[in-house]
């Protein structure tokens, strides 16, 4: 589970989250703290001023400190008190220069009696004429800590009073803690949504992906009719679709190869069959000697036939290979053209076939591999001989598709033809649209593979359009030059 694919992005995702949110904390949390102290500090700063002001303006300095307090220490309350009403949180405390209490005002000040030392942790840098600032409980008889601003009341370069200003900093404390509480229930709600929704949409990218595991899997056990649903169009669909794609590829290209090994044993099982049979005859003496010409005919035949086979599945060998290699020279196709049509005067005869024979001009010349051009002709001719039907036309033409850059070889017989559910795949390895093997008893699927191979590996193309039960047409073109110049 932990090694998991939802495990990993969930565990990413809910981490960044989580950290996301606790430097959005510290981030609110430090805004909090700095606008609330700067705010306190302004306060106090004020308040401390105004009462330093009031109290060192009407303090004589003839007499002792102490004094002036007692003696005026209803006016002095006053001015206290309408300090720290206009300030909230804000007690002030006036002490004498031991640092004894002499009067306070403020929502602290009943915590202080009045005579006693203020228990201030710098009391004693205050008393020496240092201003001092900072945070302070006084010695723990404050539940919540204290902003606290000390301030030596100097005469003449001597203490003769300490002015302490005492802000509560509790409220801004609450306000950073509610504020951090928000924070972290939204964040939990987040959490959970996003979880939810992580969850949904995790599962609906894993799911396909395991299915199309499965189906791996099922093509490497070779079963090619698994099928991965196909949800929506995103990227994932489009990868479940391409896996189909492959899979039906792999399925038909099993199928094809099924059929080849079976084409393949026949086609090999049955002239070999023959040969030993006719052989071993005249071995035995089972054929009159007068009748053995015959029969050693009928095994030059297979032998021939044997041959053709070898020779087609060498060809495939080579070309997967890249060991075939073509040399381009000028040559005239329209004269190799004849010459293969002559080669099959008797097969055609036998037929009586109605041949037409058209070529642009008498010569016309291409840039190829001469032999391999012979072998698409003699093999796209030959087909059209064996499908064609009794009596009907069979016609090679040669014409000019752009006058001095294309010339079109076209090869027509009037029989079988092609289904048109068969069209698309005459040109794939080991197919036979002659499945019965009716009339191709000798072809293994091969021919017009290595056609269009041998065409592509000259950048030219080759088609074929037919109708079925009337007709065929095969058709390819390669590039023309100028005729050579005769030594």
């Amino acid at each position: 589970m932990f090694k998991s694919l939802f495990f990993k992005y969930i565990t990413a995702f809910m981490l960044i989250i989580v950290v996301s949110f606790m430097l959005l904390i510290v981030i609110i949390g430090n805004i909090i703290n700095g606008y609330s102290e700067q705010v306190k500090t302004e306060l106090i700063t004020n308040s401390a001023a105004a009462a330093y002001a009031y109290v060192d303006g009407s303090y004589q300095k003839d007499m002792p400190f102490s004094q002036y307090i007692a003696e005026n220490e209803h006016p002095t309350a006053e001015i206290l008190q309408a300090l720290t009403v206009n300030a909230d949180g804000i007690t002030i405390l006036i002490a004498d220069a031991d640092g004894t209490l002499l009067i306070g005002r403020g929502v602290e000040q009943q915590l202080f009696e009045q005579g006693k030392l203020l228990p201030l942790a710098d009391m004693e840098l205050v008393l020496a004429g240092q201003s001092v600032q900072g945070s302070d409980t006084f010695a723990g008889m404050l539940s919540k800590p204290h902003v606290v601003h000390a301030y030596p009341m100097i005469y003449e370069n001597d203490v003769y009073g300490v002015l302490l200003v005492c802000a509560d900093s509790s409220d801004w404390m609450d306000l950073r803690d509610s504020t951090v509480q928000v924070i972290m229930a939204a964040s939990l709600w987040v959490m959970l949504a996003a979880l939810i929704a992580f969850y949904f949409i995790t599962e609906r990218i894993i799911t396909p992906l395991k299915e199309m595991s499965r189906a791996a899997k099922s093509f490497a056990a070779g079963k090619f009719d698994v099928r991965v649903p196909v949800h929506g169009s995103d990227e994932v669909a489009e990868l479940a679709t391409a896996m189909n794609n492959m899979a039906q590829s792999l399925e038909a290209l099993d199928k094809m190869r099924t059929s080849f090994m079976a084409n393949v044993s026949h086609d090999l099982r049955t002239p070999m069959t023959t040969i030993s049979g006719f052989i071993d005859s005249i071995l035995e003496g089972a054929i009159p000697a007068e009748q053995q010409s015959y029969y050693l005919g009928i095994v030059s035949e297979e032998v021939k036939r044997l041959s053709r086979l070898v020779t087609q599945l060498l060809d495939l060998s080579r070309i997967q290979a890249g060991d075939r290699k073509f040399v381009s020279a000028p040559f005239d196709v329209c004269e190799v053209s004849r010459l293969i049509l002559i080669s099959f005067e008797q097969k055609i005869d036998e037929k009586r076939l109605d041949v037409e024979f058209e070529c642009d001009d008498e010569h016309l010349f291409v840039l190829a591999d001469r032999d391999a051009m012979y072998q698409i002709v003699y093999n796209l001719i030959d087909n059209a001989v064996k499908f064609s039907r009794e009596g009907g036309a069979l016609r090679i033409c040669l014409d000019r598709v752009k006058k001095g850059q294309k010339i079109r070889v076209r090869v027509y017989n009037e029989g079988q033809g092609i289904a048109k559910e068969d069209l698309p795949y005459v040109f794939e390895r080991f197919y036979k649209s002659d499945k019965s093997r009716g009339l191709d008893k000798k072809g293994v699927g091969l021919g017009l593979y290595i056609a269009k191979t041998i065409i592509e590996a000259h950048h030219e193309s080759i088609s074929v359009d037919s109708v079925a039960g009337e007709w065929c047409e095969f058709t390819f073109t390669l590039p023309e030059v100028s005729a050579p110049e005769k030594e």
